[in-house]
């Protein structure tokens, strides 16, 4: 993932190279547009917070969508890198299931709010926007289909439409638990949320025989 860095006590007109000040602007940019939604955000606003002149941020992005976009395909991506960690990590469904759910409710959680960007953008309108947002959907659920797919004997059809579900289920509670933390959730921890959700995702996926299980006649 593109690591995003908006270094405070670096002095304001110091040359870096592109790279660096590409990071730059793109943290002050996430920080802006997370504030502020796509829409109120101002590329005045962007190259202030990055401490900048406006001409140089047009020099690495040529208007405010696709410096979203930027930002947009570096959170998808992690989210998807994510994922697929929490499938290598351990060959116990049980146990991926709990680290994919997880996985979603640590990005949810992160001090960014990137996550806001991806699942909460107010430009899904847009459709180089909804691209990158069903991305996320899509290629999580392949993961996880493959692995369904793999260990069970049912078809890759229904291994998708349940890994599509997992990956819903995993969405909207982590951002109904993150963004409800001051009303009813106020006192259920991360850890607590993701053991109610993954033991309710793995009572349903676990229900579906190994493909090495013996069948009973």
């Amino acid at each position: 993932m593109e690591q995003f860095d908006l270094d405070e006590s670096r002095p304001r007109g110091v040359r870096l190279p592109r790279r660096e000040r590409r990071a730059q602007l793109l943290a002050a940019a996430l920080e802006v547009f997370v504030a502020q939604g796509y829409h109120a955000a101002a590329m005045d606003d962007i190259a202030e917070r990055a401490g900048v002149s406006k001409p140089v941020l047009y020099q690495h992005f040529p208007g405010k969508l696709e410096l979203y976009l930027a930002i947009l395909d570096a959170a998808c991506d992690a989210i998807i890198d994510n994922c697929r960690k929490a499938l290598e990590s351990t060959h116990d469904n049980k146990q991926r299931v709990a680290a994919t759910i997880d996985a979603f409710y640590a990005y949810v959680g992160h001090d960014t709010g990137a996550f806001r960007l991806v699942f909460e953008s107010d430009l899904t309108n847009e459709p180089a926007v909804r691209g990158h947002i069903d991305r996320v959907t899509t290629e999580c659920a392949d993961l996880i289909a493959s692995v369904i797919a793999e260990d069970t004997s049912l078809p890759p059809a229904a291994s998708q439409l349940l890994a599509v579900s997992l990956v819903g289920m995993a969405q909207v509670s982590a951002r109904f638990w993150m963004t409800d933390t001051d009303g009813g959730l106020a006192g259920l921890t991360r850890d607590q949320a993701t053991t109610l959700v993954s033991g309710l995702a793995w009572r349903g996926i676990g229900g579906y025989p190994l493909i090495d299980e013996p069948h009973e006649d």
